[in-house]
């Protein structure tokens, strides 16, 4: 082989490494670039969660309030049935 031979093979397993190189890069940068959209939307979703779960814990929070009243009102007329002389179930 004279020395244009060799450098011609030298260029080309030069290109098909850069070509390699370039194709793996890519596939990289697609996976990368997928996995932060997957991880975009799995924060999104959290975040949507965590304002559902404050609503819920608010109409909790009201619903135990409102039962506190129930049980006061509650104990106020049974007290004002004994008071009449009847006798509260």
């Amino acid at each position: 082989m004279d020395a244009t031979t060799i450098g011609s093979v030298i260029a080309l397993v030069g290109v098909l490494s850069g070509s390699v190189a370039a194709f793996l890069g890519k596939r990289g940068e697609n996976a990368t670039a997928r996995m932060n959209s997957e991880i975009d939307q799995i924060q999104e979703e959290r975040d949507g969660l965590r304002k559902q779960l404050a609503e819920r814990d608010a109409r909790i929070a009201e619903l135990l309030k409102q039962q506190g009243d129930d049980y006061v009102a509650i104990a106020r007329l049974r007290a004002q049935v004994i008071n009449m002389g009847g006798d509260p179930p």
